[in-house]
């Protein structure tokens, strides 16, 4: 396999663990953060390395020049390819806004150590290939937001119950796949259990109530990056959409649609501004999922378009939905604040980024939903019509949203509730992220359909071995 010119992948995962150790018995909240920033601003430029350097390769693979895994174990367990090269940036962006973005009224609540940590299995499940890392590092990855709930003293046993059965389901569901003989077809139930970890683990009805209870009780910013890079689909890309038969990808696609559909419902008549926020990330991610079933490049490419579009959208609308929040306390939707002349760029970043995730014109959002809409209205129309019901309902839940935050009767505050500078850049490069990516689409729409071509290449070619295995044993 090609390798890169320097480990880019392994300083990318390093770097925040070795930030996480550093944290311990650091008692200067303002050092705590400056040194999160630090770890985590050297991992997203390694991230963003190794993507240019993947680039300039053109090739299919690389992994890192002195890999220490290959060394040790023999087996590659990081990879870079088509697929997540841009994925591993965006995770690495995700995780230091939200540290940028976090007030220094707020340094005391926010977990700097978990998140650093986080982050470091988050670039590591992103980067693995190999089938039982990536199921070990998805088990391993709901630690840090439990060990964040314990220590807060909320509850956790809906989140517990919820991930442990994701987990047990994504173990043996693999497990039983691996058992299959080589050339033969895994059972059905081997698949059954992958389908179900995977809309469990993305929240589909009616197994969603997990992450409006991580909203309710964590921090809001561990909470926006245990969900926003959705690992749940990259299990699905990397462990399903290889082998898994139609039935698979239809049933996903079947349950995904309604969870959108009926998420999008559900976010029109919430009154916390928490569960608004979980409902309309279940239904854009929900729509992620529902183009992973056309299996057509087309379709699937843009479904890895939205991926990264929703991704970049709802961690900037969360995070203006934070800043908000740490101003004004639990926001409630039941009624008009009045907060626009004292917050004119929160209400700014507000629209653009929450336009932007429902797929407005001149944001990346845009081309990744019309490429879904035209791959999907070819297999199954109606998928068309409910994803355009979906974007309809999704788009008056945040224009409504808009209106009860920053219209109505005057508000008198006592303090300054002006938006302050790291907030400002944190949503301000997500918006010119997704601004640019709609204006200028070509390299990443070349890139993402690269991506789509080569799984469905891996696919054809492993349904066609194990048709030739089965027809050359008749």
């Amino acid at each position: 396999m090609t390798e890169l010119h320097l480990p880019w992948l392994q300083l990318a995962i390093a770097l925040p663990a070795l930030g996480a150790l550093s944290l311990i018995g650091l008692r200067n909240h303002a050092a705590t953060q400056r040194r999160t920033l630090l770890c985590s601003g050297l991992s997203l430029a390694c991230a963003a390395g190794a993507w240019l350097d993947f680039g300039s390769l053109h090739a299919i693979a690389a992994h890192d020049r002195w890999s220490i895994a290959s060394r040790l174990f023999g087996v590659e367990f990081f990879v870079i390819d088509e697929l997540n090269a841009p994925l591993l940036p965006m995770a690495a962006l995700i995780s230091f806004v939200t540290a940028l973005a976090t007030l220094r009224t707020k340094f005391r609540h926010y977990p700097f150590t978990i998140s650093l940590l986080s982050e470091t299995i988050l670039l590591a499940t992103l980067s693995c290939r190999h089938s039982w890392g990536i199921v070990a590092l998805l088990a391993i990855s709901v630690l840090p937001p439990l060990w964040e709930l314990h220590s807060r003293g909320k509850p956790m046993r809906v989140f517990a119950i919820h991930i442990s059965f994701f987990v047990t389901l994504l173990v043996a569901g693999w497990w039983l796949v691996e058992r299959t003989t080589p050339g033969t077809a895994s059972s059905s139930l081997a698949f059954g259990l992958l389908t179900a970890a995977v809309l469990l683990r993305c929240g589909a009805v009616p197994f969603h109530c997990w992450i409006t209870d991580l909203f309710e009780h964590a921090a809001f910013g561990t909470s926006l990056l245990f969900v926003t890079p959705m690992v749940g689909v990259y299990a699905a890309v990397r462990l399903l959409l290889p082998t898994a038969p139609d039935w698979a990808l239809q049933s996903l696609a079947l349950v995904s649609i309604v969870t959108a559909v009926y998420a999008a419902g559900m976010a029109l008549v919430q009154r916390d501004g928490r569960r608004f926020f979980c409902y309309l990330f279940l239904s854009h991610s929900s729509l992620v999922l529902v183009g992973l079933e056309s299996a057509t490049p087309i379709g699937l490419t843009g479904a890895l378009c939205l991926w990264i579009s929703v991704g970049l959208a709802l961690t900037g609308f969360g995070l203006t939905l934070r800043a908000i929040e740490s101003r004004t306390g639990r926001l409630s939707l039941s009624e008009f604040h009045g907060l626009y002349e004292h917050t004119p760029t929160l209400a700014a970043f507000f629209l653009i980024t929450g336009l932007a995730s429902i797929g407005f014109p001149g944001t990346i959002g845009f081309v990744g939903a019309e490429l879904l809409l035209e791959g999907a209205i070819g297999v199954h129309p109606w998928i068309c019509l409910l994803a355009v019901l979906t974007a309809a309902l999704n788009g008056i839940a945040v224009l409504q949203a808009y209106f009860r935050i920053f219209t109505g009767k005057r508000y008198f505050p006592t303090i300054s509730l002006r938006s302050r500078l790291p907030e400002r850049i944190a949503v301000l490069a997500l918006a010119a992220l997704l601004l640019g990516g709609g204006l200028f689409p070509q390299p990443g729409l070349t890139s993402r359909y690269r991506a789509a071509s080569e799984l469905i290449a891996a696919r054809l070619e492993r349904l066609g071995q194990r048709s030739a295995m089965r027809a050359a044993s008749d």
